[in-house]
């Protein structure tokens, strides 16, 4: 359900140039979109999420939001993403339904994750693994983690938190299923082609 690039979105009022940043990663593989807006502005949050899940639904790639519950029931989206203080599992599966994904941010803690697929959790994810400028001050996962939690999980499991193409292989042979992206991704010159990238990593991996 979750693999591949994970492309996590940049916050902008810019709602045409946010389409096309994200079509520009879904044309060059992204896998899963989730739609991250820490504004507060609701009529932009709902604009901007109901556009995204157009751009997705074409694209067959599930779109996910970030930390909103009610967004993600009000616009319809294909799931949620958790984290912390967020709100419970349990409690996103009754209003969701059984169909829509629910990812946890687990951080550190694989008794965390271990709690989120024991709730009903569809993936959990971890992080972050290096420096990262949207959370620079994150405490750091390690790889470590990713080789016990794949060794008893039985979801998906998401690193994030300063990732690039040049780092994230690792990440991906340790047990990441997924990989997690905002700046390396819709910072670069070419969104596609970086994009294109990571998801190059995933195929690779497969073939081995």
């Amino acid at each position: 359900m979750i693999g591949g690039l994970y492309a996590i979105t940049r916050e902008t009022d810019d709602t045409a140039q946010l389409l096309r940043e994200v079509s520009a990663a879904l044309n060059g593989g992204a896998s899963a979109v989730q739609y991250r807006d820490k504004s507060g502005d609701a009529a932009r949050q709902h604009e901007q999420a109901s556009e995204l899940l157009m751009l997705c639904r074409r694209h067959a790639v599930p779109l996910i939001i970030n930390d909103s519950l009610r967004l993600a029931d009000l616009v319809g989206a294909d799931g949620v993403h958790l984290g912390c203080d967020d709100g419970a599992v349990r409690e996103a599966r009754i209003i969701l339904g059984a169909q829509r994904i629910i990812g946890v941010s687990c951080y550190q803690s694989l008794e965390l994750a271990l709690a989120a697929q024991e709730t009903g959790a569809d993936y959990v994810a971890f992080g972050s693994f290096y420096p990262s400028t949207t959370k620079p001050d994150a405490p750091r996962a390690n790889r470590v983690l990713l080789q016990q939690a794949s060794g008893v999980l039985q979801l998906p499991i998401v690193a994030i938190g300063g990732i690039t193409p040049d780092n994230a292989e690792p990440l991906i042979e340790a047990g990441a299923d997924a990989i997690a992206v905002i700046e390396a991704l819709f910072g670069a010159p070419d969104i596609q082609a970086t994009a294109r990238r990571f998801a190059e990593l995933f195929i690779a991996e497969t073939e081995d």
